[in-house]
């Protein structure tokens, strides 16, 4: 049996954190954002969580 690869776009966008949740950031903060309120742009900055719904599948692409 071949190994296992680490699914490419996952690695790039995700990452586990300590206690083992998967921390993902915010899309919608690379180009026009002229037409964006600050307040969505501020939003948009701080790293998220995955929700627990999609935490399974995100750490099987990454720890594949």
């Amino acid at each position: 049996m071949p190994k296992m690869k680490t699914h490419s776009s996952a690695k790039k966008r995700f990452k586990i954190t300590g206690s083992g949740k998967v921390k993902r950031f915010h899309a919608n903060t690379s180009h026009r954002l002229g037409s964006k309120s600050r307040k969505s742009k501020l939003r948009n900055r701080d790293a998220g969580v995955v929700s627990e719904a999609d935490e399974a599948r995100v750490k099987r692409m990454l720890l594949a």
